[in-house]
């Protein structure tokens, strides 16, 4: 303001006249106090200094993680600071390039830096949940994260957010050695044996059980990652479904973490598949 030829007189002439509200030390609203959550945001960035950056739960809501800011806003600063009205000033004098980033228009802490930042004071289950929202928003860099937990010193929030992404880390599992293990667990539980690898209606089936028309897809996040592949698994179930043939799909995470869980609903699956199909008509006697 005094840039712009204001006196300190004049901003408290202004003030009192109401054109002018005070927001934090040197950060003024103009005419109104009616500031939206990202104004809320830039006035304290304003009164945190140059090189302030939001972080934690602030952070968290500009990156869409958390649903709401909350009314106090999470500052980081690269210098120890006083704690000002309405702001949370957190000391991070070791912040690299990679922990920077800009969202909205708004320095802050990378998405990365930010969920280790909320791990530190969250519960197991908090951090969890965090780290699905980033991967539902396209924000979740488990290299980033491994990057920034090796040189995290340490950082209170290390092993909950190591534990968590360890959650969402497929394993390199090829697709035989994945079908050898579904097979495997299929003879071990007494089960019908599928036919494998089969071309059915123009598509290769995984699993094919012929007398129920049932298929299963074994799916892995590093066999469907692209959004073409993405957009073709769908198309597939429906043509499929089009053609007379029920499929559902088992992750390699459920095969290998949780195989009974994993042939008991095979079993039912198959089961209702049998009972669905006795109640059709038979069509041989409409020939």
């Amino acid at each position: 303001m005094r840039k712009l030829g204001y006196s300190d007189s004049a901003v408290d002439r202004a003030t009192r006249a109401g054109r002018l509200h005070r927001i934090h030390r040197g950060v003024y609203a103009v005419g109104h106090v009616r500031l939206s959550p990202h104004g809320h945001c830039h006035a304290a960035l304003l009164a945190c200094g140059r090189r302030a950056m939001l972080s934690h739960d602030s952070a968290a809501w500009l990156w869409g993680l958390q649903a709401t800011l909350a009314s106090t806003v999470d500052v980081a600063i690269p210098a120890r600071g006083h704690h000002k009205r309405g702001i949370r000033v957190h000391y991070l004098p070791r912040l690299v390039a990679e922990d920077i980033a800009t969202s909205e228009g708004l320095p802050t802490t990378s998405a990365s830096r930010t969920l280790l930042d909320r791990a530190t004071s969250a519960t197991h289950k908090a951090v969890e949940r965090d780290l699905d929202r980033a991967e539902r928003l396209g924000l979740l860099e488990l290299a980033a994260i491994d990057e920034l937990l090796m040189r995290a010193g340490k950082h209170p929030g290390i092993a909950k957010l190591r534990a968590g992404a360890e959650l969402h880390r497929d394993p390199a599992y090829t697709r035989s050695w994945l079908e050898r293990r579904f097979l495997q667990l299929v003879r071990k539980s007494g089960l019908p044996i599928p036919s494998t690898n089969v071309f059915i209606a123009g598509f290769e089936l995984d699993m094919y059980w012929e007398r129920e028309r049932f298929a299963v897809e074994l799916d892995g996040y590093a066999f469907h990652s692209s959004r073409k592949s993405f957009e073709s698994d769908r198309r597939r179930q429906e043509e499929l479904k089009l053609a007379g043939i029920e499929m559902v799909r088992f992750t390699a995470q459920r095969v290998i973490d949780g195989p009974r869980e994993v042939a008991g609903r095979l079993s039912r699956l198959l089961t209702n598949r049998q009972l669905e199909l006795s109640r059709l008509p038979d069509r041989s006697l409409d020939r």
